[in-house]
């Protein structure tokens, strides 16, 4: 049964830990225009490609890099403001990886503090369980 439950904590952990690294962080632009300010995801919209006879859409990934005026521009929010009114900022949300590391912790630690809610009981349980183990009844025949 032990053995069991050791197994099955491993798969969950390794579960985790496998969602943990399949994702990036997402990266974010603020654009500001003229005092007017918006994010937008660097992941987002795909954009359009002719590489072929019909139109065929293909996904980028933008980085921070590609966070600049120009990039804010291009938005309709943005449209009729000069180039100097346009300031832009970049930023990540925390990666699923470090989602996984709180949740593991809180959860580690709301385990920890259960236990020791019901240590008490266990422990006379567990002494109980010892007495009655130590107590042989004598027989009355010899």
């Amino acid at each position: 049964m032990r053995k069991r439950a050791s197994w099955l904590l491993l798969l969950a952990f390794l579960s985790l830990f496998s969602l943990a690294l399949a994702k990036t962080p997402t990266s974010f632009c603020k654009c500001t225009c003229a005092g007017n300010s918006t994010i937008v995801a660097l992941d987002a919209p795909a954009t359009s490609q002719k590489s072929s006879p019909n139109l065929r859409e293909r996904a980028t990934k933008k980085t921070c890099n590609d966070c600049n005026r120009q990039f804010c521009l291009g938005y309709p929010f943005c449209q009729g403001v000069k180039e100097d009114q346009v300031f832009t900022t970049c930023f990540q949300r925390d990666s699923a990886k470090d989602q996984a590391v709180v949740w593991i912790f809180i959860l580690a630690t709301m385990g920890l503090l259960s236990y020791a809610g019901v240590r008490p009981w266990i422990d006379q349980w567990a002494e109980r369980a010892r007495q009655r183990r130590s107590y042989i009844p004598v027989s009355a025949e010899q």
